[in-house]
């Protein structure tokens, strides 16, 4: 399994190299502030957009609303992009935090993947909002249409199916070495499977229910294991 692998060889460095020399663990920065302030910026991001046309809407519609609403579409775009950077600094605290927690496992690398393929994903989809908003006079409906489809994709089926990898990472590896409730981690582990079952979006506008369940329970999900995942492990061998 990806989770269960904990280090014991004294010459590594993790909780047993740190005993025998004397250091001390580095678990990494708080693991709370970047969360929290990725889910305060998703959060305002989501609201800024909250009317955007659907994915469904036509040409004409989506580029009669980026001419309406340019200056609402660059702020949800900064919004977004900024909700990208502390993504990314939580997926490295908390590859730094289970590594030091002696987890060897691949868990702790496919969250860290993950994180930053999720982060990427919400880069991009912000920047081709901002550039649907900066359309030309003479643009024509399709290239609106076109821009909108790359911001849904990468700021929807990408971003869910790169954060459930994030995700399944922690959710696996604290199952199989105790690092959080079982409770938890099962919901961690429901809301990977909905992220990977997101790419269903593609063929299906009726799956599209499952992004906002990634997104904001993910988020939520996220916070509470920031909140809850420790920094220190009793060592079994002794």
């Amino acid at each position: 399994m990806f989770g269960t692998a904990v280090r014991t060889d004294p010459g590594a460095d993790g909780p047993q190299a740190a005993a025998h020399s004397g250091r001390r663990p580095q678990s990494g920065p708080p693991l709370l502030a970047p969360v929290l302030a990725y889910a305060v910026l998703t959060v305002a991001a989501v609201i800024v957009n909250r009317s955007t046309p659907h994915p469904d809407a036509s040409g004409a519609a989506v580029l009669a609303y980026d001419r309406a609403h340019g200056d609402a579409i660059k702020a949800g775009a900064f919004l977004l992009f900024a909700s990208s950077v502390p993504l990314a600094l939580t997926a490295a605290v908390i590859y730094r935090r289970l590594r030091a927690l002696g987890i060897t496992a691949p868990g702790s690398a496919i969250a860290l993947v993950g994180g930053v393929l999720a982060s990427s994903a919400l880069a991009l989809s912000a920047l081709f909002a901002w550039s649907g908003a900066r359309l030309p006079a003479d643009a024509g409906s399709g290239l609106a249409r076109a821009l909108a489809d790359l911001s849904f994709l990468t700021g929807g089926p990408a971003y869910a199916v790169m954060f459930a990898l994030l995700v399944a990472g922690i959710a696996v590896t604290a199952w199989f070495a105790g690092l959080l409730p079982r409770g938890l981690a099962g919901v961690g582990l429901v809301i990977a499977a909905a992220g990977a079952l997101s790419t269903l979006t593609l063929v299906g506008s009726g799956f599209s229910y499952l992004l906002p369940v990634v997104r904001f329970g993910g988020t939520a999900w996220l916070v509470t294991v920031a909140a809850m995942l420790p920094r220190t492990r009793l060592s079994r061998h002794g």
